[in-house]
């Protein structure tokens, strides 16, 4: 188990895992785009929770092109298959409506949060990794946010026991 800064710490001197890393990063904004709009599709009862979603969901898609465009200076072409499915396997069984699904979103947010945080405040990352990073920041911050608003204090506690599960199925610590 690791914290943030132990994890970064391990993958930032490593270019191997730090390809593969950046690669689990592109493939995991692709499918929250897409995981986000059929979220809205589904449970969304409101023209502002529409509008939230669809916000976030384009925010997503931005970030995708960003790191898609670090992987092409590494020369690197990823395809979105074999997407990351550690951690939602554990926490997506606990939506049951609009509140519980925001309070999932909210959870994973906060989690990418904790490592965004490290990435971009390190001075020693890779330049151009931190200089997305800290764009990408704004936005999730924001995304954790507004996912919190949309939820409730109850949905927020029924979904806390599985993404802590999802958090140690990735080997991390809160």
């Amino acid at each position: 188990m690791q914290t943030a800064s132990q994890w970064w710490e391990s993958v930032k001197s490593d270019e191997n895992k730090i390809n593969d890393w950046l690669i689990k990063q592109y493939r995991g904004e692709v499918t929250a785009a897409t995981r986000i709009i059929q979220f809205g599709l589904q449970y969304a009862g409101t023209e502002k929770q529409v509008d939230i979603l669809a916000t976030i969901a384009k925010q997503e898609t931005q970030h995708a092109e960003w790191i898609y465009e670090l992987l092409e200076a590494r020369n690197i072409k990823p395809v979105v298959e074999d997407a990351e499915k550690r951690y939602w396997a554990k926490t997506l069984l606990g939506i049951k409506d609009f509140e519980t699904g925001a309070a999932v979103a909210a959870h994973a947010e906060g989690m990418r949060l904790s490592r965004i945080r490290v990435i971009a405040s390190d001075e020693f990352a890779p330049g151009d990794i931190r200089e997305v990073f800290k764009k990408i920041l704004k936005d999730e911050v924001w995304h954790e946010k507004a996912f919190t608003q949309l939820s409730s204090p109850e949905a927020l506690e029924a979904t806390k026991e599985n993404h802590e599960a999802g958090v140690e199925a990735l080997g991390l610590v809160l």
